[in-house]
C-alpha cells in the first residue's frame, strides 16, 4: 500500500486534550463511500470531434430522432455521454454499409416499437445478415478487380522494356510482345476501342 492510498485516522480531542474515544477513518475508506463523481459529458464539437463527424451531422442525427442529448449546460450548448460517442460510430458503420439515413432511422423506430428484446434482436439479425451477404459478395468482386489491375500493371510494364516508340496506339491490344497473351487484358484493351473504331470509320 503505498502512502497516498494508506487510510489515515484523525483522533478526536475533547477541550482538555485528552482522547474522545473514537476516532474517524479518512482516505481510501472514506472515498469508497463518497458519492459517485459526475460523469464527464461532451460538448457537440467534442463529439463530432471524436467520432470524425461534423458538428451538422452531430445536429441532423438528433433532428431525425437517431441521437439524443443528455443535457444541456447553462449557456444551452448540447451535452452528450460517452454512449452518444458509441452511437455516433454504429450509425456510421451502417452508412459504410449502404444504409441511407432514412433506412437507419426506420430501423431505429423498429427497435424502439419492439414489444420484446428478443424480437429487437431479431429485427436487427435480418438487417445484418443481408448486408453480410453483400458485403461478402462485394469483396469477391474487389478481389477479382485487384486480380485484374494486377494482371494489367503487369501486361502494360512490357511497355516501358519491349515496345517501339514508333508502335500505332491501336496495336497495344494485339501486341507481338505478348505472345502468350494473344489479347490484352480488358483494363487495357477496353481503353483502345473507341480508337480503333474512329480510325475505321475514317479509313472507310
Amino acid at each position: 500500500m503505498t502512502i497516498r492510498e494508506k487510510p489515515l485516522h484523525l483522533v478526536l480531542f475533547r477541550g482538555d486534550n485528552t482522547r474522545a474515544g473514537a476516532e474517524v477513518l479518512v482516505g481510501s475508506a472514506a472515498a469508497e463511500r463518497a458519492p459517485a463523481q459526475v460523469e464527464s459529458l461532451l460538448q457537440v464539437g467534442d463529439l463530432a470531434k471524436a467520432s470524425g463527424k461534423t458538428v451538422r451531422a452531430i445536429h441532423l442525427y438528433e433532428e431525425l430522432g437517431l441521437l439524443r442529448a443528455h443535457d444541456r449546460s447553462k449557456g444551452r450548448y448540447r451535452l452528450y455521454t460517452d454512449e452518444a460517442l458509441v452511437r455516433v460510430r454504429w450509425i456510421s458503420k451502417l452508412q459504410s454499409l449502404g444504409l441511407s439515413l432514412s433506412e437507419i432511422q426506420q430501423l431505429v423506430s423498429e427497435q424502439e416499437a419492439s414489444g420484446s428484446a428478443q424480437f429487437a434482436a431479431s429485427r436487427l439479425g435480418e438487417v445484418y445478415r443481408a448486408k453480410l451477404t453483400e458485403t461478402r459478395t462485394k469483396i469477391a468482386e474487389l478481389r477479382a478487380l485487384e486480380e485484374e489491375l494486377s494482371d494489367s500493371l503487369e501486361f502494360l510494364a512490357a511497355c516501358n522494356t519491349a515496345c517501339e516508340s514508333e508502335l500505332p496506339v491501336h496495336s497495344c491490344p494485339t501486341c507481338e510482345r505478348h505472345p502468350e497473351r494473344p489479347n490484352a487484358p480488358d483494363l487495357v484493351a477496353g481503353v483502345h476501342v473507341r480508337r480503333r473504331a474512329r480510325e475505321s470509320k475514317n479509313l472507310a
